[in-house]
């Protein structure tokens, strides 16, 4: 029987950095989370613990704060392809890198005199992400983003489910629905304005939860996706996981109270998650590229 090495990476994982643009007295910050894995001729290291073609994981995240400081931040997409592209063209025995690049969004804060020229505020839980893949030329970038909250007071329904043993679940033609979207797209090719394709990918993500009329947050899922894909031939798939943030209507009759649909009890946990993938025929494959995004399917 033989043993042999398998696939395998190394970096430094979530080099948390906050890049302050001060070329004018109106400043810019770009928090990001940078994961940077390389990919190469690394079997001796593993085998006999030789490291010379071992580029440091303290070197790898120290170059995180050089790359931002030469050439700033920009967008995730751009400095995980600006990182991927320093390692892989840059050292021979370097063949490929996944960066993952995490944006979380800070709003400036409105004063009575006006906005503050140095002063931001923390935007909920909503986090733009990144991963870009290199291996030799070959590259792709998965945008997304997670943590985005939504919930609709009425216009979604829930029945025609089996009744099979143990189902205890009440259909009804009038719910909440809420979930948390975390979405992720692939890219063909990287020519890209990133900044445009996320905002308008988001936008029609709001939109079509908000304007679908529900009868399973599959279906609203997928009508995401697919008005997604119709809008954007540059994205070749988009993958959705979304926990159902489950909404119980209280029964307030004990105390003579009618509750039309108005009083709710918000459950945190068991929750029903949907994850399902949405994709253009014609897209190029994947190949290994969704490997090690956690959640997705």
């Amino acid at each position: 029987m033989g043993i042999a090495l398998g696939y395998n990476q190394y970096g430094k994982a979530e080099c948390h950095m906050v890049h302050v643009d001060r070329s004018t007295p109106v400043h810019q910050i770009t928090d990001v989370t940078v994961t940077s894995q390389l990919i190469g001729d690394f079997a001796e290291t593993f085998h006999t613990g030789a490291n010379d073609k071992v580029i440091a994981t303290d070197t790898q995240k120290n170059t995180v704060y050089a790359l931002a400081k030469q050439h700033g931040v920009g967008t995730p997409e751009a400095f995980g392809l600006l990182m991927a592209r320093y390692f892989v063209d840059g050292f021979d025995y370097v063949t490929g890198a996944r960066q993952e690049v995490n944006l979380d969004h800070w709003e400036r804060i409105t004063t009575s005199e006006g906005p503050h020229d140095h002063a931001f505020s923390r935007t909920g839980t909503e986090v733009r992400t990144c991963v870009v893949t290199k291996h030799g030329e070959s590259e792709t970038v998965i945008s997304g983003l997670s943590g985005l909250v939504v919930l609709k007071s009425t216009g979604s329904e829930f029945h025609g489910f089996p009744d099979v043993p143990y189902t205890s679940l009440v259909e009804t033609d009038d719910r909440i629905l809420a979930t948390a979207v975390s979405a992720r797209w692939r890219y063909i090719g990287t020519d890209v304005d990133w900044d445009k394709s996320f905002a308008s990918i988001r936008q029609i993500l709001l939109d079509k939860f908000a304007l679908t009329h529900s009868l399973s947050l599959q279906q609203t899922l997928y009508a995401m996706g697919e008005t997604a894909l119709e809008a954007h031939p540059e994205v070749a798939e988009i993958r959705f996981s979304m926990p159902n943030k489950h909404h119980f209507l209280v029964d307030l009759s004990k105390w003579g109270l009618e509750n039309p649909n108005e009083v709710w009890y918000a459950a945190d946990r068991p929750y029903g998650l949907i994850e399902a993938s949405v994709i253009r025929d014609d897209a190029p494959p994947a190949g290994g590229v969704w490997e090690g995004v956690k959640g997705f399917i």
